[in-house]
């Protein structure tokens, strides 16, 4: 085997288990900032995955197989929108598992696999409310503030990553290119978001951020290569809709699920001929070529985040 072929063996072999970078430890959380019944929905729906999870034993499958699994348990749930917008001035992590947009429905299924493997049962919503916390917020901590809630896509791959917490494959797909936007979504349509609304004063400082995240490097598969690239996609895997328009890189966001040979999305949709829901729909491939305005692909791969000591104070307790 020739230096070059073992360059490619070496490079598809870390792509299929995704490098894990040295995992920063799991901030501890301050809890809900607002009451619970503000902050969190859907407590049958929350008892009933852990109940059914804990028949099956789905804390020892791996994280993508776990993800999935949950991601099944959700299909059907009515679509929403701005659903963690509940406050004027307060910002707190957010669960709603009774209707969700595509975005918190990746956020929920990742947040209640990993909790499965975070800690031990019993599980309570406060628990989901953690997880939820280290992936949505800067460095993992809501601070109270709505401008440590990150709101692209872009700078939540490229934090997670940085945390060890996910790892951004796009860049190692084949066909994948670099792509550069100037980002202006939040600070163009401030009067659609109640924190900005209410607060004008954070608009020049969420700008900033925006300018950040319009450096970040980030690369996506074209629409027309991302057939080639299906067979690289696990389950679980986090998959970003690449948008055509200039001023963002992202407009939608769902998971892949392994269906046969293929890479299925699932989604949160809010296209009323597929009932404004969360569904599994087409393979990737032939739901990104299905919309002019879809340029392409980001994948994110997570990982598990390092368990509590609880599991030691259980053990230590029996």
């Amino acid at each position: 085997m020739n230096l070059k072929i073992l360059g490619y063996f070496f490079a598809f072999a870390a792509l299929g288990q995704g490098l894990v970078l040295a995992q920063k430890p799991v901030p501890p959380s301050a809890g809900p900032r607002l009451p619970l019944s503000t902050v969190f929905q859907g407590e049958s729906k929350f008892q009933a995955i852990i109940a059914k999870a804990e028949r099956e034993n789905w804390r020892n499958l791996p994280l993508g197989e776990r993800t999935v699994r949950i991601a099944h348990e959700l299909v059907g749930t009515p679509y929403v929108n701005y659903s963690l917008e509940v406050d004027d001035r307060i910002e707190s992590p957010v669960a709603n598992l009774k209707a969700m947009d595509c975005w918190t429905y990746y956020e929920n299924s990742l947040a209640l696999a990993r909790m499965l493997r975070y800690q031990p049962a019993p599980y309570k919503p406060q628990d989901l409310l953690h997880m939820v916390e280290i992936e949505r917020y800067r460095n993992g901590v809501c601070t109270g503030s709505y401008l440590s809630r990150m709101h692209h896509l872009e700078e939540v791959f490229h934090d997670n990553q940085r945390r060890g917490y996910a790892t951004n494959i796009t860049s190692r797909l084949p066909g994948a290119e670099r792509l550069h936007r100037e980002i202006h979504e939040m600070t163009v349509q401030w009067k659609d978001y109640r924190y900005l609304r209410a607060n004008p004063s954070l608009i020049a400082p969420m700008g900033k951020i925006e300018e950040q995240v319009s450096d970040l490097p980030v690369y996506h598969v074209p629409k027309s290569k991302v057939r080639n690239a299906e067979k690289y996609l696990q389950n679980g895997d986090i998959c970003a809709i690449t948008t055509r328009g200039s001023d963002g890189y992202t407009s939608h966001v769902g998971m892949i699920v392994r269906v046969q040979d293929r890479a299925y999305f699932s989604h949160a949709t809010s296209d009323r001929d597929k009932g404004r829901k969360v569904i599994i729909d087409r393979p990737i491939t032939d739901y990104v070529n299905g919309a002019a305005k879809h340029a392409g692909i980001i994948v994110c791969r997570p990982n598990d985040v390092p368990t509590s000591a609880l599991w030691q104070n259980r053990v230590a307790s029996q």
